[in-house]
């Protein structure tokens, strides 16, 4: 292997300007490039997105125009969600049938310079979806030139007793969703990639046992600390801030938090500030005002100028496959307030944050008023809490980190040894 090593980036969602996925697949990309030797291979709808962030195309990236595929495609699945920001299992199905067209081209392009030897890795870092087959995986093998594949996440099991929440999200496939591992090219998929980076426990779960050695686990989302770079400066005095980001739709629990939160909302004694847009946002606005601060949507980069006030974040949600949400807030320095599952779970421990158990709604409710009322009464906890989850951040989870880590697994791949482990 070269050294640096030279990489073949394939981000099919990579965006500096969006939020979610896009944003994760931009971030990596770009955190790997400046460590390494890289190109990076994106989908054309990214393409002015790249030029505006200073990327020369044709050196730096390569937009691959699959739009006579996917754009039908993705119109089709629209409709199918049956509302804007549901149906995401439907979705994925979309994009496991139309996905598989882009690296089409992708060879098509690069398939002679990877056979050539001009690329030491190949490097999938989207779709973060399990479900996506990677046709290009076998061939890279068979060129000799090792395949990665991840960070994998999502599917994440709708919790007992949330069936009216996963109705409203018009999550009906996900009843079958674990049909996917019976697909066609998803067992030569993961037998030819030369390393499976999953972004959750769950994911590592579903993979089959006789490629458990070459699993690393490794949650996907990162922080830029250009974007988050403020510190968080609660007043010392007064009540205590507590702050919610996230869509409000029912799996994210806004309508629980202020539930939870009545008493103490009106008695003066706390303060929550709500940060984002959706369905929930009206009839919430509406039986919920004092004490209570709505600010709708905000910008990604701005949304740091609320948060940074506030003591804590208290952020319900009872199905997050990465929780990057939690991660910004611990940036800053705010500790999270989180439900034990899925990806917030994974990403908080006592020093930095507090867990409540996952449970029925009435018993997440009562937990998170408990929480608070605690807080509320004696917020001393919280204090040693702030630095602890800044130094986490700092440690584990900027994108200039992840990009050493999966230098980490490059030299693995090359070296052989036990495989790096990074949590």
């Amino acid at each position: 292997m070269s050294n640096p090593p030279r990489v073949l980036i394939i981000a099919e969602a990579a965006n500096p300007e969006w939020v979610s996925v896009p944003l994760v697949g931009w971030s990596l990309a770009r955190a790997i490039k400046d460590k390494c030797n890289a190109h990076i291979v994106t989908q054309i709808r990214n393409r002015d997105a790249f030029l505006r962030a200073g990327m020369v195309e044709g050196t730096d990236f390569t937009a691959i125009d699959s739009e006579a595929f996917a754009r039908p495609l993705w119109a089709i699945g629209e409709k199918l969600r049956m509302g804007e920001g549901k149906g995401w299992t439907t979705l994925q199905l979309i994009n496991a049938i139309s996905y598989p067209y882009f690296e089409r081209l992708i060879w098509k392009q690069f398939g002679g310079a990877i056979r050539a030897g001009e690329y030491d890795i190949v490097h999938r870092v989207t779709p973060l979806s399990p479900t996506i087959i990677s046709p290009i995986a076998r061939k890279c093998a068979k060129a000799g030139v090792p395949f990665v594949l991840g960070p994998l996440n999502g599917g994440v099991p709708w919790p007992k007793g949330f069936d009216s929440e996963r109705r409203r999200e018009r999550e009906w496939l996900s009843y079958l969703r674990s049909g996917y591992k019976a697909l066609p090219g998803r067992t030569s998929t993961l037998k030819h990639a030369a390393a499976i980076l999953t972004g959750s426990r769950h994911t590592a779960s579903e993979m089959p046992a006789r490629f458990a050695e070459k699993c690393i686990y490794m949650p996907e989302n990162g922080i830029d600390p250009a974007r988050f770079s403020g510190v968080a400066n609660p007043a010392e005095t007064g009540p205590l801030r507590a702050c919610f980001v996230g869509r409000m739709v029912p799996y994210k629990g806004p309508d629980m938090l202020l539930e939870a939160a009545a008493p103490l909302l009106d008695s003066g004694a706390l303060e929550i500030e709500m940060i984002g847009d959706g369905p929930m946002l009206e009839p919430l606005k509406a039986e919920h005002s004092k004490g209570v601060h709505w600010h709708g949507w905000m910008a990604h980069e701005e949304v740091q100028s609320v948060l940074k006030t506030c003591h804590l974040l208290s952020f319900p949600s009872i199905r997050e496959f990465g929780g990057g949400v939690v991660l910004e807030a611990m940036a800053l320095g705010v500790p999270p307030l989180i439900v034990d599952y899925a990806g917030p779970g994974e990403l908080v421990e006592k020093d930095w944050g507090i867990k409540v158990p996952i449970g029925t709604r009435d018993e997440i409710i009562t937990r998170f008023r408990d929480e608070l009322t605690a807080l509320c009464a004696d917020p001393g906890p919280l204090a040693p809490m702030r630095a602890a989850a800044a130094a986490r951040i700092e440690s584990h989870f900027t994108w200039e980190r992840k990009a050493e880590q999966m230098l980490q697994v490059y030299e693995w791949i090359a070296n052989g040894g036990p495989a790096p482990r990074f949590f």
